[in-house]
């Protein structure tokens, strides 16, 4: 296979650097939204500054440059293993140009690799076998630790909150959720919510669900209308961006729902802070293509 680490490179550059166009027209329009003169729109002012700073000197959007988490969706016969190295070598060489932080830091030792090299899962890297006849596609998302450190599972029924095991008992605790983190993932944020399946692949397909453009439509009309619904009542709790008040706690809601064995009900939040930075590369042939 071909050697992509420099098409990878700009991949990250990308995504640390350019916020989607999805994500910027969204914040612009929560600008507007806020009462002039407020703590709100004047965080929000300050946001979009530093998205406009970023792009044009191709500097990271916030000094957290996150974790990487790449999505990997290969057609038959390519060797993971080389792409994986790619990857690596990518990722240390985005390091040394500036366009991600240092962040790999050993957990027993408190050693820094200094270059977000680790084992096998820093950077993360999720594989999945598509036909022979799909292009390459490689998804990055960059979630910073703010966020990361406000998601939650919740174990249904919750006596506490008195929610069942349905999608009423679904929006109380994701309610919940947000309310406990307050400003601290850097709101407004966009939540990614699973329903089901065991701890760790309702922890995985939360974080998927991020992949999604803002606005993109649920094809499960009972989700559709939660999400809206819950996008909506969190906006109403007047938290606001960096919660300072204000009515934009949270851009959009994606949820996903999964199976699961009849003696768990999970439910996972992820919570992605305005730096909603993701950005994925396609490869059909010789041609790079970059969304």
């Amino acid at each position: 296979m071909q050697d992509l680490t420099k098409e990878i490179l700009e991949l990250i550059r990308r995504t640390s650097t350019d916020l989607p166009a999805d994500v910027e027209a969204k914040l612009r329009t929560a600008y507007t939204d806020e009462e002039d003169g407020s703590a709100a729109q004047g965080a929000l002012d300050t946001i979009l500054k530093n998205v406009d700073l970023a792009r044009s000197n191709s500097t990271p959007i916030c000094q957290d440059t996150g974790t990487p988490l790449f999505y990997v969706h290969y057609p038959e016969g390519l060797s993971t293993r080389k792409i994986k190295k790619q990857i690596v070598d990518a990722v240390t060489e985005a390091t040394k140009l500036n366009y991600l932080r240092p962040n790999s830091v050993n957990a027993v030792t408190g050693a820094n690799t200094g270059d977000n090299s680790g084992d096998d899962h820093y950077p993360t890297i999720h594989f999945e076998e598509v036909d022979e006849n799909l292009p390459l596609t490689i998804e990055l998302m960059l979630k910073g630790g703010g966020c990361e450190n406000v998601g939650a599972q919740y174990k249904l029924p919750n006596v506490e909150m008195h929610a069942g095991r349905d999608l009423a008992g679904v929006r109380k605790v994701v309610l919940d959720a947000v309310q406990k983190a307050q400003g601290k993932g850097c709101a407004p944020g966009i939540l990614g919510i699973a329903v089901g399946g065991d701890r760790g692949a309702s922890y995985l397909a939360s974080k998927e669900t991020l992949l999604t453009k803002i606005g993109a439509e649920n094809p499960d009309a009972e989700l559709d209308a939660l999400e809206n619904q819950l996008t909506e009542e969190i906006n109403q709790m007047g938290i606001g961006p960096m919660g300072f008040g204000g009515k934009t706690t949270v851009l959009d809601t994606k949820i996903k729902g999964l199976h699961r064995v009849p003696a768990s009900y999970f439910v996972s939040v992820s919570y992605m802070c305005w730096a909603y930075r993701r950005r994925k590369m396609t490869v059909s042939g010789a041609e790079v293509s970059y969304d």
